[in-house]
């Protein structure tokens, strides 16, 4: 997009006002703000667009336009200005911090448009920016000033008499285009001079010039006071003109254009012509007729025409919409008006939702632009005695709630539904609840959503409404993931098999991609990857780029830890590349945070740095906090490859923010395995011991063999110096749950380990050739260097490389079959005092003496959990119960 595509496009010819363009070029500055001030209707934001198309090419990084006309309160100024320079921004926070960050360091102008109902706003947002922002300029337009440090106010003036004669000439031309004469344009200088040169006025007068001649509009204008009601006298004078103006115009309008025009009061800026023609039911001028009023509405500049666009979109200016709501609520059937308007917004989303089915981009497209519209109608419907139509509205935007980012207003308007409807078992409740529970999902943390998803599933299959019932199951589904997964593959699959049978493309296709998921975190990732690619196919097609992007990130997962980071990358650069046109925070963010872990894994660590920047800077500082699934724990991945360990434990236990009482346990099992090894770099050990002792101990990584497998490894990290024996057993049960699971990666890492072991055991070709087998196995991956690589690499022998050369010739199974044999036999019974390790017997010499759990573990710098695991191991190897027995067998044993 070029920097004039980002401005308004001038429908008209711009007349005159050369002096006030230079006035403002020589004015605009980096770190400034410059205010155009002036009344309703005398050129302020035309100048401005002017003055942003002149500056083209001077701003490095472009000049961006923001209406605010369409914000309803000051909290939404940041949000468009976002929406402006196309920066997702995190739901539910102060958004001024995560804009500022976007355009550090930027070198651009920013016209901001119609500040004046949202002054407090716009001053707050644009004097944060001129804090921060040192090459930023700001253009507003405004009817009050902003009130802030630094601005340039410049006040605009109306037409000089030259340019205000052009512009009515210029508008008053006849279709045909034949040029006025001098009698006309005597009467067009009257006209000018008691419109006090207002362009806006001017423009309205022109509109009769097909009907009146411009003596006649002089005429017709009358004495300029007389028609104004008698607290209108205090207004500015310009103000008075624009509003006799307005009068003026409208008095003169046919029967059938007072009409529409007045209905038109009841529409936000931006509606079609089909709508206008839908207004007839309302029993006044039929459709052809509507049209034709629009057609003379437009002539009267009344309504602006933007025909730009494939489909012609019509709006009035907000002076002039004022006006007609005023009209419409004099007139008394503004209810009346007002329900049509949801009528006619209602039967255009019904009409568009098979369109979810097929092409969820053009659906999101249609839906989108008119979603002003769409979300007063919901408003007004949820008010009505009857809500039914409002709730019906309301569930159908779900998924456009759900996919741009708009979920904190999605789930007010859908609960504000769904209390209108408490009480009822009928299919709507059904749905409404349903819809719920899919903006939720993305937009809220914590399981509400789930929650909100089993009670629609319930009522949905009461009620007799499968469709709800499908997608409430597969969201149900979501749910039990962290809990139960063999619950959540079975409710998927089931899901599915219901959808199939249904032809619901869609609800099948991201359950199937859910039965990927459960697979995927059981580390099966052949049967993940076969899920996810014929999921995949279907998702992509039909536009559902949420769902096809977050599974296309699963898919980027399985693909690395099964041992290929190179197709784990490409899959993960389209997993974003998918999300990025929702501008939907949640999604692009959890497509960046796969990116980041896959250039992690690869060694790539600035690289992974720079591919969640565009969201790093958004979320930094924020008041609140921001929902990512995986964020805090890509963060803490990227400490530790940068060696900040005590950061990464910071980031760790954010994750946990949500809860009212955060706790590591609560923490997902992921991010506790980052925590332990964060916590170790830390020198904390005995900390690390505990987070590892209370993973070993969850049910939940009894079907997940990757985790089990890294507690494994980070357990014969943590006892290497003071057990090897203890270690090697630890890094051998790594290695037997790794390669019969494919996980590559942790296979290579173990080996790494394994060779450290062999070297401070003084078998130094047996450490070469299980280094080259890991250098080889990371290389074939693609994956960066491991936790122990450097420490390798500096304490192998110069003399290594004919071991490592043999080790970079084994194929991985038989590196893992050389570690086992390379082992030998081991130096310990099973059983008796000679079968206990050192730390065993330095655990049973602490507990002979009579010291507590706590206090062994204190003493010996280990976890409470791990003091009762040795001394399990303990009782078992010596064939005691309790520590009784133990004390007793100690009396006539070595201890």
């Amino acid at each position: 997009m070029s920097e004039v595509d980002r401005v308004p496009q001038e429908l008209t010819s711009f007349v005159g006002r050369t002096g006030e363009l230079a006035a403002i070029g020589g004015l605009l500055a980096a770190g400034r703000a410059l205010t155009l001030v002036g009344p309703g209707g005398c050129g302020k934001t035309r100048l401005a667009v002017r003055a942003c198309r002149e500056q083209a090419g001077a701003w490095a990084d472009g000049v961006f336009w923001a209406g605010l006309e369409h914000e309803p309160e000051d909290g939404g100024v940041a949000r468009a200005l976002a929406g402006a320079l196309d920066v997702p921004l995190p739901e539910g926070t102060d958004p001024l911090p995560a804009l500022v960050r976007a355009l550090r360091g930027r070198s651009a102008l920013i016209a901001v448009d119609n500040c004046e109902h949202v002054l407090d706003g716009a001053a707050h947002v644009i004097a944060g920016i001129l804090a921060e922002c040192p090459h930023v300029a700001i253009l507003a337009t405004s009817r009050a000033t902003l009130g802030i440090g630094g601005q340039r106010v410049w006040r605009v003036p109306p037409l000089d008499l030259s340019d205000a004669l052009s512009l009515f000439l210029e508008r008053a031309r006849t279709t045909e285009g034949t040029e006025l004469g001098a009698e006309a344009r005597a009467g067009a200088r009257r006209v000018c001079d008691r419109l006090d040169r207002l362009p806006l006025a001017l423009e309205l007068a022109a509109g009769w010039a097909g009907t009146l001649s411009p003596a006649q509009i002089a005429d017709s204008l009358g004495d300029p006071y007389a028609m104004l009601d008698g607290g209108a006298r205090t207004a500015a004078f310009r103000q008075r003109t624009l509003e006799e103006s307005m009068r003026w115009s409208h008095r003169l309008l046919d029967e059938d254009e007072r009409v529409l025009f007045r209905w038109l009061g009841a529409f936000e800026p931006g509606f079609a012509s089909d709508a206008v023609a839908g207004l007839a039911a309302l029993g006044g001028p039929p459709p052809g007729r509507l049209l034709k009023a629009l057609r003379g509405l437009i002539d009267k500049s009344l309504v602006v025409a933007d025909t730009a666009g494939p489909v012609a979109r019509y709006r009035m200016l907000g002076v002039v919409r004022a006006y007609a709501r005023a009209r419409l609520d004099e007139a008394g059937d503004a209810d009346a008006v007002r329900d049509r308007h949801l009528d006619l917004y209602l039967s255009l989303a019904e009409g568009l939702a098979p369109l979810l089915d097929t092409d969820k981009d053009a659906w999101r497209a249609r839906a989108g632009a008119e979603y002003a519209n769409i979300r007063a109608a919901i408003e007004w419907g949820l008010s009505r005695d009857d809500a039914a139509r409002g709730r019906r509205l309301a569930a159908s935007m779900a998924w456009l709630w759900h996919l741009e980012g708009r979920g904190p207003e999605g789930v007010r308007l859908l609960r504000l539904a769904a209390g209108r409807g408490a009480g009822e078992r009928g299919a709507l409740q059904a749905e409404v609840l349903v819809a719920q529970a899919l903006v939720a999902d993305t937009a809220l943390a914590g399981g509400d959503a789930y929650e909100t998803a089993r009670t629609a599933r319930e009522l949905a299959a009461e009620a007799g409404a499968p469709a709800a019932g499908r997608l409430a199951g597969s969201l149900a589904a979501i749910g039990l993931l962290a809990t139960d997964l063999d619950g959540a593959h079975t409710a998927a699959m089931a899901v599915r098999d219901e959808a199939l049978e249904a032809g619901d493309g869609f609800v099948a296709d991201s359950s199937l991609a859910l039965a990927g998921l459960v697979h995927l975190l059981r580390d099966e990732y052949a049967e993940a990857i076969a899920c996810f690619e014929p999921a995949l196919e279907g998702l992509l097609r039909r536009g559902d780029r949420g769902v096809a992007s977050s599974s296309l990130g699963w898919h980027a997962l399985a693909a690395a830890r099964s041992g290929d980071l190179r197709k784990a990358a490409d899959l993960a650069e389209r997993a974003v590349a998918t999300a990025e046109p929702l501008r939907d925070f949640h999604r692009i963010g959890t497509a960046r945070g796969v990116l980041a872990e896959v250039r992690a894994l690869q060694g790539r660590v600035e690289d992974a740095a720079d591919a969640i920047a565009p969201i790093d800077r958004l979320v930094a500082d924020s008041g609140e906090p921001v929902f990512i699934p995986g964020w805090e724990r890509v963060k803490a991945l990227l400490a530790l490859g940068r060696g900040r360990p005590g950061q990464a434990v910071e980031w760790c236990r954010r994750e946990g923010r949500w809860r009212a009482e955060p706790k590591d346990e609560h923490l997902a099992p992921d991010t506790r395995l980052v925590l332990a090894e964060a916590l170790r770099a830390s020198g904390e050990e005995a900390a690390a011991a505990e987070i590892l002792d209370g993973l070993a101990g969850s049910p939940l990584i009894g079907s997940m063999p990757r985790v089990r497998a890294a507690v494994a490894e980070q357990r014969a990290v943590l006892a290497r110096a003071a057990d090897p024996e203890r270690a090697l057993d630890l890094h051998h049960e790594v290695l037997r749950i790794a390669s019969a699971h494919g996980l590559v990666l942790c296979c290579a890492d173990s080996l790494e380990s394994l060779a450290l072991l062999a070297l401070r055991r003084g078998t130094g070709k047996a450490a070469g050739i299980l280094a080259g087998a890991a250098e080889r196995a990371r290389s074939e991956a693609g994956a960066g260097p491991g936790p122990s690589t450097a420490a390798l690499r500096d304490e192998l022998a110069a003399d290594s490389g004919e071991a490592l050369d043999q080790g970079r010739c084994m194929e991985l199974r038989d590196a893992i079959s050389y570690a086992a044999r390379a082992r030998g036999p081991r130096r310990r019974p099973d059983s008796g005092w000679e079968s206990l390790t050192p730390t065993e017997r330095s655990v049973v010499d602490l507990a002979v003496q009579g010291l507590s759990n706590p206090e062994i573990a204190a003493r010996l710098f280990m976890s409470r959990g791990t003091v009762k695991t040795h001394l399990a191991h303990v009782y078992a190897k010596l064939h005691v119960a309790n520590r009784t027995e133990l004390a007793r067998l100690a009396t006539n044993g070595p201890v």
